[in-house]
């Protein structure tokens, strides 16, 4: 994976508001004065608003927090706020960090997604940290998690990465390979349990032309759920720039850093 989609998966890109006419706040890293509860409910208002204008329930839309650069500590302060869902994107990185958060947190149980490009020779270590992988970007890749997982006994929940802008700098599936995967699926494999679907949008500054890719994706979704008669409820796509557009066009799931802990470096 390019530094360029490293960076896009972070949730810190792109920087806009919302698009024309929609009434969005600007996105950026925030008030720099503000503290984690201000930023998450800021956060959760701007999904409110986006999911009401949509009419769909706010309730069904899950915030996903990366956390990816900021410390330990940054993070038990958003859990202390309320937040409980955190999505990092280097396995190494979570190796180091979440062992410590876990030894510190007492409260209600945090769930971690990894979000960014897993390598095979990592997963072992992945399952190991994570409750899902979010990120399954190849068959390789699919058969990996899903050997190691029945290795041991597990069923992992996965989201299958799509590549819907067309950039190289992407990884993940290719629409054009929706034949195959859909028979891949088909077989059920043993270790894994495909949620849904994954999406990145253009680096742009108008968070409107993220919304084709969001739209292909939930289009290849339903093309999916149609042929293998079955659900996939996830939709992750939207980011702090761009989180508006992913719900109108039916995230289930935004990923979102900036907004919450500030700019990285």
């Amino acid at each position: 994976m390019s530094e360029e989609n490293d960076r896009a998966q972070d949730g810190g890109a792109p920087s806009g508001g919302g698009g024309p006419g929609s009434g969005n706040p600007p996105s950026g890293p925030g008030d720099p004065s503000a503290g984690p509860a201000e930023r998450l409910e800021a956060v959760r208002s701007r999904i409110r608003r986006a999911a009401e204008r949509a009419g769909r329930d706010p309730a069904g839309i899950t915030l996903v927090a990366v956390s990816k650069t900021f410390p330990a500590e940054r993070v038990l302060e958003l859990a202390a706020a309320g937040q409980r869902i955190f999505g990092e994107n280097r396995v190494q990185e979570a190796r180091d960090k979440l062992p410590a958060i876990r030894e510190a947190w007492s409260g209600a149980p945090l769930t971690w997604r990894l979000i960014g490009h897993l390598q095979r020779n990592k997963v072992k270590q992945a399952l190991e940290l994570f409750d899902t992988v979010d990120s399954v970007d190849s068959f390789r890749l699919l058969d990996t998690v899903a050997g190691e997982a029945a290795r041991t006994g597990r069923t992992v929940p996965v989201l299958l990465e799509f590549n819907c802008s067309g950039e190289a700098s992407k990884g993940g599936f290719e629409p054009e390979e929706f034949e195959a995967l859909v028979r891949r699926l088909a077989e059920a494999p043993a270790g894994v349990d495909p949620r849904g679907f994954l999406t990145i949008g253009p680096l742009a500054d108008d968070p409107e032309a993220a919304r084709p890719a969001f739209r292909r994706l939930r289009e290849i979704r339903d093309r999916f759920q149609d042929r293998l008669g079955r659900e996939f409820p996830e939709l992750s796509m939207g980011m702090s720039g761009d989180m508006e557009i992913g719900i109108e066009e039916g995230a289930t799931q935004v990923r979102v850093g900036t907004a919450l802990f500030g700019s990285r470096g």
